[in-house]
């Protein structure tokens, strides 16, 4: 089966969602040192906006490829534990870079969201919701050729 014409594969979202993480990432560590070095920064009008357009492209790109491998939140374990963690994530983001009373407030929430970051990488990479837990890892996805399902040993 032929692929159509302007369709993406698997691999062209997943290069687009870690693209995504790296830029949201590096957003999000330069907006959390603005706030406690250089507040003002954080009022660029391209600083308010980029970021939501770069998270935007990152949840669509990871909506697209859960539909792709038929694994979903709720479902998969994993990817629960990604959706759970990436909605602390957002709650910790807003309290450092906008909810916060005092700026030790805003670090200590930058600081946690960092840490809840990476145990979402950490979730992704191993395909589990317990990532450093010896035996909880499993195999990594199979991308079966177009037109075929993929699937996880």
């Amino acid at each position: 089966m032929p692929p159509a014409i302007g369709r993406m594969d698997y691999l062209t979202f997943k290069m687009l969602h870690l693209g995504c993480v790296v830029t949201s990432y590096a957003l999000f560590l330069l907006r959390g040192l603005w706030m406690m070095f250089s507040p003002e920064w954080l009022h660029r009008r391209w600083v308010r906006i980029v970021p939501h357009v770069v998270d935007t492209v990152l949840l669509g790109s990871a909506m697209a490829m859960a539909s792709m491998i038929r694994q979903y939140p709720f479902v998969a374990g994993w990817l629960t534990a990604k959706l759970l963690a990436l909605l602390l994530y957002i709650v910790l983001g807003s309290v450092a870079l906008k909810r916060g009373r005092t700026t030790k407030q805003r670090a200590v929430a930058w600081l946690a969201a960092q840490a809840v970051f990476f145990y979402i990488v950490a979730v992704a990479l191993t395909r589990s919701p317990l990532p450093w837990a010896p035996g909880w890892g499993v195999a990594p996805l199979q991308i079966a050729p177009a037109g075929m399902v993929p699937v996880s040993r």
